[in-house]
């Protein structure tokens, strides 16, 4: 079937609109990046940016494209991860993984922000009838279930192995663990909160295995005052330190786990300690 001339036109329009939106997908990048050579946006371009999408997003005798509009926003993100961000994060390990993470949710939030702009219309409207995931949900899941997803495993291992080394007494970024702990409070939908929970859980669950082997050695190796001046101090840097990385929810149950593992798991073989630390104080009062 052959197209007619409004078939025609109509096309010509989205193609030459395609062209023009590509450009402002371009420039968000380099600007996200920081691009030297990219300047920011004037009023002037925001206007043009933002009129050929709200044009190709409203019902005229030359067709709509709200859906195909929708549908390229997400596939930016894809094509950027895909091509940028997954390359960047091949081979890192540890710190490093979390670094690089860390900047590349960076880059994609300020891409997400000025996108938003142009996109705008497509927010309130299309997407708010159909009920789809917003602007800002599509790229945040985008990043999530790509990146996030994937480098979970490795990412769980170096934060909770920062957070250990922080116990032992060692200086660690903390501002890099709290990025990452931010970027996984985000909110957002689907995987996100899966990847939320595990995080945080995983946190917790190890956080009672480490104070597990601590309460082990210290009960064979201090004496009763002792082990209860260790365990003050691990409350302590729980509750001001990591404590801090955890939302809300989270910290209290962080505090519990401490304080099972260190004090009601042993509260039988600790009263036993406390009156064996006390009976020789006890003698020499008899005696004098």
């Amino acid at each position: 079937m052959s197209m007619t001339t409004a078939d025609v036109k109509s096309s010509e329009r989205f193609e030459e609109g395609m062209v023009v939106i590509q450009e402002a997908v371009d420039r968000a990048i380099g600007i996200a990046e920081g691009t030297d050579n990219v300047q920011g946006f004037s009023s002037e371009d925001y206007m043009r940016y933002y009129t050929t999408i709200y044009e190709l997003s409203t019902p005229n005798p030359l067709g709509e494209y709200s859906r195909e509009l929708y549908d390229y926003y997400k596939k930016i993100f894809e094509e950027y991860i895909t091509s940028k961000v997954l390359p960047a994060l091949n081979g890192k390990r540890d710190q490093d993984l979390l670094q690089e993470i860390v900047r590349r949710w960076s880059i994609l939030k300020t891409m997400t922000l000025w996108l938003f702009r142009f996109f705008n219309y497509l927010d309130r409207y299309f997407i708010a009838r159909r009920k789809l995931p917003s602007l800002q949900q599509t790229s945040y899941n985008t990043f999530y279930n790509l990146v996030y997803a994937e480098t979970f495993g490795p990412v769980k291992d170096a934060v909770i192995a920062m957070i250990n080394r922080e116990r032992e007494g060692e200086q660690i970024d903390q501002a890099l663990v709290k990025s990452i702990l931010a970027i996984n409070a985000e909110n957002g939908v689907g995987s996100l909160k899966q990847h939320k929970q595990n995080l945080e859980e995983a946190i917790l669950k190890d956080t009672a295995a480490f104070y597990s082997q601590k309460a082990s050695y210290w009960m064979q190796k201090k004496s009763y005052n002792e082990y209860m001046l260790a365990v003050s101090q691990c409350l302590t840097h729980e509750k001001d330190t990591v404590s801090a990385y955890l939302q809300a929810e989270n910290q209290k149950k962080l505090l519990e786990v401490v304080e099972q593992e260190l004090l009601n798991a042993h509260a039988n073989e600790l009263e036993r300690k406390k009156q064996v630390d006390e009976f020789p104080l006890a003698d020499r009062k008899q005696v004098s």
